[in-house]
C-alpha cells in the first residue's frame, strides 16, 4: 500500500503540499532579515506581491469572462466577474496593512525601492488593458441578442443573464475604484499628499486619476432610468 505520507509530485520539497505550491520558490522571493534596510519591508513586499497574485487571478477571470460574453454564454462568465471582482476586494483590504507602516519607518524602507511605484504593477496595468475588452464584448453580446442596455435593465427578468453581466461589470470597474482611492489614502497617509513619489510624479496626480471609468454606459443608464421616472422627470428627484 502506497504511503500516502510520501509526495509523489516532481520536485525536491519534502511533502507535496510544498512542491504544488512551489513554496520554496514562493517563500525565496522576499528579502532575507540580512537583506532590509528596515525591518517593515516584509511587510511592505508581503502586501504587494500578495496583490500582484490576487490582482493575476482577477485578470485571468476577466479575460475568460470576456472570451465567454463573445460566445454567448453571460452566465458563465456572471461566475468568473464575481470570483474578480472579489479578488480585488481582497487587494484593497490587503492595502489596510500598511496603516502599521509609520512615515519615519517608511522613509527609510522607501530607500530601498529605487524608482519602483505603484504605476508599474503589472496587475494594475494588465487590470487597465483587459477592461475595455470586457466592455466592447458586451455591446457585441447585446448587438447579436438585438437589446439595448435600457431594455436589459427595463425588463431584468426577462433578460437577467445580461442584467446580472451588466452589474457585475459594473461592481469591477466600482471596485477597482474603489482600489484607487484607498490607494491614495494609503500614500497619502504615509508619505503625505502634497510631495513627490518615487517616479518624480506628485502624488495629488494618483487623485486625479481614481475616478477613471472603464464602462461609461452603464453609469450612464442610471442618469438615463432617473431621467425616465416620474420624479427624474419633473425635476425634484433627489435619490
Amino acid at each position: 500500500m502506497d504511503d500516502l505520507n510520501e509526495p509523489i509530485l516532481p520536485g525536491t520539497a519534502a511533502t507535496d503540499y510544498e512542491r504544488y505550491l512551489r513554496t520554496d520558490e514562493l517563500l525565496s522571493l522576499q528579502k532575507a532579515p540580512g537583506e532590509v534596510v528596515h525591518h517593515d519591508e516584509h511587510l511592505f513586499q508581503t502586501v504587494h506581491q500578495s496583490s500582484e497574485l490576487w490582482l493575476k487571478l482577477a485578470c485571468l477571470e476577466l479575460a475568460a469572462a470576456t472570451s465567454l460574453i463573445d460566445v454567448d454564454r453571460p452566465s458563465k462568465a456572471v461566475r468568473l466577474l464575481r470570483r474578480a471582482n472579489d479578488a480585488v476586494a481582497l487587494v484593497t483590504r490587503h492595502l489596510h496593512m500598511l496603516d502599521h507602516l509609520s512615515p519615519i519607518d517608511y522613509a527609510v524602507v522607501r530607500t530601498a525601492l529605487g524608482h519602483g511605484a505603484g504605476f508599474d504593477s503589472p496587475g494594475f496595468r494588465q487590470v487597465h488593458h483587459l477592461s475595455p475588452a470586457a466592455g466592447d464584448a458586451f455591446v457585441r453580446l447585446r448587438a447579436r441578442r438585438r437589446v439595448s442596455l435600457l431594455e436589459v435593465y427595463e425588463h431584468a427578468d426577462e433578460a437577467d443573464d445580461l442584467y446580472q453581466l451588466a452589474e457585475q461589470l459594473l461592481t469591477w470597474d466600482e471596485r477597482v475604484i474603489e482600489w484607487r482611492f484607498h490607494h491614495l489614502k494609503i500614500v497619502e497617509r504615509i508619505i503625505g499628499g502634497h510631495v513627490i513619489g518615487t517616479q518624480g510624479t506628485p502624488v495629488e496626480v494618483l487623485g486625479k486619476r481614481i475616478d477613471v471609468r472603464f464602462f461609461l454606459e452603464l453609469w450612464a443608464i442610471r442618469d438615463e432610468i432617473t431621467r425616465r421616472s416620474p420624479r427624474g422627470a419633473d425635476g425634484h428627484g433627489n435619490g
